[in-house]
């Protein structure tokens, strides 16, 4: 909570934000809520700020599924004779495509996967940048929604709770990243 009252904390929640949604593992989710609870009359401009940081990073991992597929993907999917299963993939993909970044932007899904794959598939620029304002939006004002509205008594509840909810939070996130392993 010291760390989110910090003037240097909007800063670093944006660094975080961005960086998630191409190649960082932990959501800005683990900042943005102490932050809110710590300044409540700020909570919009923190979310904001997280939604525009967090869709700015977005953009970066489309660029680097973009530019970097031909390169590095394609050979390798050529050599193991997945080229052609791929692209029927990525027609699919991009099928449901705003779809499919609306809900990994809203849920605890891992953005970046999708970021990157989008760019890989080359899933509408558009549909991807405003699929990605609406649900990391959505999630971002939601949460801070919630914790305007219910405050102190949630604030009570994380700080009596905190090792629980440290490593409910962990066990979520390494289901998430076992979920893409064995189900992808």
């Amino acid at each position: 909570m010291a760390q989110a009252e910090r003037r240097s904390a909007l800063a670093v929640l944006c660094v975080v934000s961005f960086i998630e949604s191409s190649v960082f593992p932990i959501p800005p989710d683990v900042l943005l809520i102490p932050m809110i609870l710590a300044a409540r009359d700020k909570a919009w401009l923190i979310a904001g700020a997280c939604t525009l940081a967090s869709v700015l990073g977005g953009m970066l991992g489309y660029a680097i599924g973009y530019f970097f597929y031909a390169g590095v993907g394609e050979p390798v999917l050529a050599f193991y004779g997945y080229l052609e299963r791929f692209e029927a993939f990525a027609e699919a993909y991009n099928a449901w495509g705003a779809w499919i970044v609306a809900g990994a932007g809203f849920t605890p899904f891992p953005y970046k996967v999708i970021t990157i794959a989008s760019g890989v598939t080359q899933l509408d620029l558009g549909t991807f940048t405003l699929a990605s304002v609406v649900s990391r939006g959505g999630r971002f004002f939601l949460a801070a929604a919630l914790l305007w509205w219910f405050g102190q008594p949630i604030r009570r509840f994380i700080e009596t709770h905190l090792p629980l909810l440290a490593w409910l939070f962990f066990a979520l996130l390494l289901g998430g990243f076992l979920a893409l392993r064995f189900l992808a």
